[in-house]
């Protein structure tokens, strides 16, 4: 917890910063819809979500951003083997299927920079790129076909409903166009980079998941 905050720390720090040297900050308002790729092994699916995203625009090529996000339920099977505790157990393993449904909630504060055009180019498209630290609260749901005595035997992964959170390295590579009114067009891949393990006993794959990338497309907002 002491590694989150101080990252967290820093973070706002550099984003105050960067508000107080500009002149005037301009906001902008946007919203997308997301498809998402889960790449783990035996954590892989597909789901869709929604970014609410707040933009803080410093200068013409720099601002901050935070963002509220979510996606629905992927779905993923895995193949586990529960191993007896004694010798004297039989049978010494028992296998079965674990149907897993996962989704998450996403918080996240970052560094956005134009690499062409600006954040209010009225002609042309402009390409730019941004970088942050967030935190992800996911929710797992796990069905079993079978019952297995946890006292009996070492559960790889528990049936029912579970949660847990993680933080993530958030970057991102996106394309914008005018289309008047100081309306915006964007396309966008992002990815979310777990930097914390938390065990949960709900996830059968812990070590660096889940890790994600998404498509976005949506529209911003500019006030001007």
């Amino acid at each position: 917890m002491f590694y989150l905050r101080k990252i967290v720390t820093c973070t706002i720090t550099l984003l105050m910063v960067g508000m107080s040297q500009a002149q005037q900050t301009k906001f902008s308002l946007a919203t997308d819809a997301s498809l998402v790729r889960s790449f783990k092994q035996d954590q892989r699916y597909w789901a869709f979500g929604q970014t609410v995203n707040f933009h803080f625009h410093f200068n013409p090529q720099n601002g901050a951003y935070a963002w509220i996000c979510y996606s629905a339920n992927g779905r993923f099977t895995n193949q586990v083997t529960a191993d007896a505790k004694s010798s004297t157990t039989f049978p010494q393993q028992v296998s079965y299927i674990n149907w897993a449904q996962l989704r998450f909630n996403h918080i996240s504060i970052g560094w956005k920079r134009y690499l062409k055009g600006s954040f209010d180019s009225e002609t042309g498209w402009s390409l730019y790129g941004y970088a942050g630290f967030g935190l992800m609260f996911g929710r797992v749901l796990n069905t079993q076909p079978v019952i297995v005595d946890s006292s009996l035997y070492a559960v790889p992964v528990l049936p029912g409903e579970g949660r847990f959170k993680r933080l993530t390295f958030d970057v991102g590579l996106g394309a914008e166009i005018p289309v008047g009114a100081d309306i915006y067009i964007y396309f966008e891949g992002r990815t979310l980079i777990p930097t914390t393990d938390y065990p949960s006993q709900y996830l059968f794959v812990n070590e660096n998941a889940p890790f994600t990338a998404s498509l976005n497309l949506g529209i911003r907002l500019l006030f001007q």
